[in-house]
């Protein structure tokens, strides 16, 4: 019991040394122990380097989710330890959507096809994406989360306890000059020196961590490589699913020509490129099956005839045309 009472009261000196020291320190009352250059440049990087990962990682997040909302969500799952509910991002739902009214519209439409191809490959950039931002929540933020939670921390910890020890130091080489008695002076200088040497150590320990932070910058870069290489693999899968489905509607027939002519010229003059399909005689001529079944023929007193189209219809080859249901044709053969 009596042990437990002095080394309080022993503690309670030690914490009131070390107050009155930073107060008169602050106050300019007392001297204050310079650290070396050298660490002093160590704590700068140290702390510049926390300052640049958390900016970093902030606007990476912001990238890899827009949505403020969901990352606070997704924050909160986390600090519970519960997993995310997986939810379609937006080209998902974009493409899910275009699915949707594309079957509305009919499949066997141009247009319906068309909405129905680009949603599929919507879904498809959007599973490119999933994968992106998983891959650079592995390989890139999770490093730079560990730097921050882990050995930044521990660096924090460290330079604190060397503060601690700093005002240590001091406080004795305080009490040494205010000694004058040869007795306490001998207990200052024997308080001196191990007060001394425990600030030497902690310095020892700090500077070490310190220096590992040159390793976190070359493994910061490792990572750097990895999300560079995630994200040209994701804008390069997205690309080639854009040309795919480029090409996939290249294939479909202009059939509205003319009401883009008829825009143009009450546009100012504007000039619009609109692409054209060369007429075939041979497509606009009654053949046995076609003229049967797919066209709705009328003549007129000059000979010629107008054909209204019963159903989509896709050109075989470059000498036909492509029709859509409802269009209307002429011929003048």
């Amino acid at each position: 019991m009596d042990f437990n009472v002095k080394r309080l009261a022993a503690d309670a000196g030690t914490l009131f040394s070390r107050a009155v020291q930073f107060t008169e320190e602050k106050l300019g009352q007392a001297e204050k122990t310079e650290l070396d250059a050298h660490l002093e440049n160590l704590l700068c990087r140290a702390e510049c380097t926390k300052q640049n990962t958390e900016r970093i990682m902030k606007q990476t997040e912001v990238l890899l989710q827009p949505n403020p909302n969901v990352r606070i969500e997704e924050f909160l799952y986390e600090k519970l330890e519960k997993k995310v509910p997986t939810r379609m991002n937006n080209h998902e739902v974009l493409g899910l959507s275009m699915i949707e009214s594309g079957s509305e519209f009919g499949p066997g439409t141009a247009y319906g096809n068309a909405l129905i191809k680009c949603g599929e490959t919507e879904k498809q950039i959007g599973g490119a994406e999933r994968e992106f931002i998983q891959s650079s929540a592995i390989n890139f933020l999770t490093p730079f989360r560990n730097f921050l939670e882990g050995d930044f921390k521990t660096i924090l910890k460290e330079r604190k306890l060397l503060q601690v020890k700093r005002l240590d130091l001091d406080a004795a080489k305080t009490r040494l000059k205010k000694a004058r008695v040869p007795d306490a002076r001998a207990v200052a200088e024997q308080d001196l020196r191990m007060t001394q040497s425990e600030f030497d150590r902690q310095a020892e320990i700090t500077r070490l961590l310190l220096e590992g932070v040159s390793s976190t910058h070359a493994h910061h870069l490792r990572c750097l490589t990895d999300f560079v290489e995630a994200q040209t693999t994701y804008y390069a899968q997205s690309y080639q699913y854009m040309v795919d489905l480029q090409k996939q509607l290249g294939s479909f027939p202009s059939t509205f020509s003319s009401n883009n002519n008829q825009s143009s010229s009450s546009s100012g003059g504007a000039s619009i490129s609109v692409p054209t399909i060369p007429l075939s005689a041979s497509m606009l001529s009654p053949s046995p099956g076609l003229g049967l079944s797919g066209f709705h023929e009328l003549r007129n007193s000059s000979g010629s005839r107008k054909a209204r189209v019963l159903y989509d219809y896709d050109a075989a080859g470059s000498s036909e045309l492509s029709l859509l249901a409802d269009e209307v044709t002429w011929d003048w053969g």
